[in-house]
């Protein structure tokens, strides 16, 4: 089996995260949409990446490098569906806190109150609840805050 890489998405596989994350929790239930997603994806003030498995897209991570006071910020990050469970996500957090070492301390990700398997996976690499923002995107559920310090 050969390792993930990962690199900076082209427009095509930009336009592949979009339909990703629109087809996935926690976009479905936040009714983030398609569109939403593919302006978030081709924003020149973020950065997105694309985790490659065995020569298949795997996953994604959307980084907006001065997101959270001047700290970055990650997005958005998910798994396609067939590689969901096998070290992605963790992979690419790790990715993303490697890319930002060098020129910061901090690095933040929400994660919706509803999404009890992404905030497990966030708080085993490190990140831990710093504020909720409650009803911030749909009545009745809470955006969490997260950091971790690099």
């Amino acid at each position: 089996m050969k390792e993930i890489v990962i690199h900076s998405a082209s427009d095509q596989e930009k336009d592949l995260a979009a339909h990703l994350l629109a087809s996935s929790e926690p976009w479905i239930t936040l009714q983030i949409s398609e569109e939403q997603c593919k302006r978030n994806c081709h924003d020149p003030e973020y950065q997105l990446f694309i985790a490659y498995k065995n020569e298949k897209p795997a996953g994604i991570i959307l980084l907006d490098p001065k997101g959270v006071a001047g700290s970055p910020y990650i997005k958005s990050i998910a798994a396609f569906p067939e590689f969901r469970g096998q070290g992605i996500g963790t992979k690419l957090l790790s990715f993303a806190e490697d890319l930002f070492r060098s020129e910061s301390k901090h690095l933040f990700i929400c994660v919706s109150s509803f999404n009890y398997r992404a905030r497990n996976l966030y708080e085993k690499s490190g990140f831990h609840a710093v504020g909720e923002l409650k009803d911030y995107i749909i009545k009745g559920a809470s955006e969490i805050l997260m950091h971790k310090g690099l």
